[in-house]
């Protein structure tokens, strides 16, 4: 290597790939550590935030250490503060696992290290992503022209979709948003199911559009078709629909083919928030719970839940790509104009990003369309495998119709309800979401995880009986 000129004199810089490999070899090491217990270790987080900074240290050291060590500290201090929430007995919040292969390639995304925003400074991973829309499209069977866009999760895809469908609603009423801003402009009506999910009311607050207008929902969280008739009925102007592919609590879909028909007769943007329940669709089993979907101007989902892809990969799908890049889209001198078709950073609020759409790619192509098949359907198999066999023990009930990946459990008064759960997560070989559903405290077990099987679900199974109160 020829000497290289530092300050203080001529000196000759190591190897940057010693460098890498010491510490690269280190961050290995430690990963495999974790991921050879994460399955059988309890699940809750043993240490809280106090405790995790004080293992690491809460002052910044003078001096820096050794990188080797760093990462070895790290993980010694941060471990025992995380949940095994790649376990299959994790059923919180509706959090998937990892593939190992999607995990491997989320590696390399991070070692190539490309700014995913210019589609022809870096060919390779926009390839990659383009490749993993185009194959995500044809798996849920929406329209080939719409656009994707990949994003850190569900939330800012909603976000995404939502844009989108501002920036229509209001060219059609002759109103230039990016222009002319929203003070002054026609009110959007937003409409949207009483058990739609938060993240729908962040990505409204966020964009301005205020509070939705909430049709009524059956006992399942469905959208009432004639509660959608009629809130359509009630007003005029720029209007945008907010349906549901997999209610949080019951796994229910709205009858997309009767809203979307209300829709297109009021010129209403649909907007379908398919979290986890999207993936519906890639199930020929399972294919008629999200019957109409595709009609939809627009659709938000999360690889990380349904399709076990690392954290971040939320995916927004948009019917309507004019619309998508006149809200994202932003041109400068600085920028390169793509030779051909349009940038990813004018598909999503962000310029600059990581390339998260390579592990899904890595992942489709790991799986295939049979693989994705019997991952989502086996996932909803052995949700209702649970209900089965939880709604088997005494004192329980089950109060949902399980459809997906969903299962929504009671005892006969909150009080117990709350306690198994507490017990439960004391015992630590079990993790359910506690909420309230329908005015009653619930323990939701979301299956999201391929590592979920039959073995899993009786060891659940087992680990509620074994918290049940003595009768």
């Amino acid at each position: 290597m020829d000497p290289v000129p530092l300050s203080g004199g001529t000196q000759t810089a190591p190897a940057p790939t010693a460098d890498y490999d010491a510490v690269l070899d280190t961050a290995a090491g430690v990963a495999r550590r974790w991921l050879d217990g994460v399955f059988s270790r309890p699940i809750p987080a043993t240490h809280d935030i106090d405790q995790v900074k004080a293992a690491i240290g809460r002052e910044l050291p003078p001096h820096g250490l050794e990188a080797e060590s760093v990462i070895e500290q790290l993980a010694a201090a941060v471990e025992p503060g995380l949940m095994a929430s790649q376990s299959g007995r994790f059923f919180g919040w509706v959090m998937g696992g990892t593939y190992p292969v999607a995990l491997a390639a989320d590696w390399l995304v991070s070692a190539w290290d490309q700014n995913a925003g210019m589609r022809d400074a870096t060919p390779g991973v926009i390839a990659a992503e383009e490749l993993a829309g185009e194959w995500l499209l044809q798996l849920l069977g929406l329209p080939g022209s719409s656009d994707v866009g990949f994003v850190t999760g569900a939330t800012a895809a909603n976000f995404v979709g939502l844009a989108a469908g501002r920036q229509h609603v209001l060219e059609q009423a002759g109103w230039d948003v990016n222009r002319d801003g929203l003070s002054g402009a026609p009110r959007i009506r937003l409409i949207a199911g009483a058990e739609r999910h938060g993240a729908v009311d962040l990505a409204a607050r966020y964009l301005g559009l205020g509070e939705a207008t909430l049709v009524p929902a059956d006992a399942h969280g469905r959208i009432s078709i004639a509660g959608l008739a009629r809130a359509l009925g009630e007003g005029s102007g720029p209007t945008i629909v907010c349906l549901q592919a997999g209610n949080i609590h019951s796994g229910a879909f709205d009858d997309f083919a009767a809203a979307s028909a209300l829709c297109r007769a009021a010129c209403a943007w649909q907007h379908v928030d398919g979290a986890f329940g999207l993936w519906a669709g890639a199930a020929p089993g399972l294919r008629h719970l999200t019957a109409g979907y595709e009609l939809a101007d627009s659709w938000a989902t999360d690889a990380h839940k349904t399709l076990n892809v690392p954290y971040d990969c939320g995916v927004a799908i948009v019917a309507r790509p004019t619309a998508l890049h006149t809200a994202f889209g932003v041109h400068a001198s600085y920028l390169l104009a793509p030779a051909a078709g349009a940038d990813p950073f004018e598909k999503v609020p962000e310029m600059s990003r990581r390339a998260r759409g390579v592990p899904l790619l890595a992942t489709l192509r790991w799986l295939g369309r049979d693989g994705v098949e019997e991952l989502v359907t086996g996932l909803a198999q052995n949700a209702s495998r649970l209900a089965e066999e939880l709604a088997a023990l005494p004192g329980v009930s089950i109060l949902n119709d399980v459809v997906f990946t969903q299962v929504c459990m009671a005892m006969p008064d909150d009080e117990a309800t709350t306690a198994l759960g507490e017990r439960l997560l004391a015992e630590g070989r079990v993790l359910a979401s506690p909420s309230h559903w329908h005015d009653r405290a619930v323990l939701r077990f979301s299956v999201s995880n391929w590592a979920t099987d039959a073995d899993e679900v009786r060891t659940t199974v087992d680990a509620v009986r074994a918290a049940l109160p003595p009768r």
